[in-house]
């Protein structure tokens, strides 16, 4: 293989990435306009409330999010000073802390995804039958998995 792209894998790579901005934007916007935080908020709440004893030290929930990689100290920080999150010590490291979901954060989350979930029908979904989404799912998972560190 030469290495050198087509023109059909430009074109595509050039539409998942302008599709993932569109659906993201209108997520965004759907959530601002229903007086919600970001998304990436969302993300963290969600990982949060997922993981056993609602707590994660913080390079875990960068490495579980969906969303790009950010700052999660600096995110997490602001959550808690709403009280959406609070700080716990790490079990394992008495240096590290984790950060915990709060009662506030889970009401959050339960409210932010009705929004979420319309704006994903809205901007990802509705474009596509089931079976569609199905053969999508696919493709993608085989990016997802190609992406993944190994070990």
């Amino acid at each position: 293989m030469s290495g050198k792209l087509s023109k059909s894998a430009t074109v595509a790579w050039a539409r998942l990435v302008r599709a993932q901005q569109t659906a993201l934007g209108g997520v965004e916007v759907a959530l601002k306009q229903a007086d919600f935080p970001p998304l990436v908020w969302y993300d963290v709440l969600l990982e949060l409330d997922r993981a056993p004893g609602g707590m994660l030290r913080h390079r875990d929930i960068e490495r579980h999010m969906l969303l790009q990689r950010y700052s999660v100290t600096r995110i997490v920080e602001r959550m808690e000073r709403e009280g959406l999150v609070e700080r716990a010590p790490c079990p394992d490291d008495g240096r590290g802390a984790m950060a915990a979901i709060t009662e506030t954060g889970r009401a959050l989350r339960r409210r932010m995804w009705p929004v979420y979930e319309s704006a994903i029908q809205a901007h990802f979904a509705g474009n596509f039958t089931e079976k569609e989404l199905a053969v999508l799912s696919g493709y993608l998972g085989r990016l997802s998995r190609a992406t993944e560190p190994a070990g």
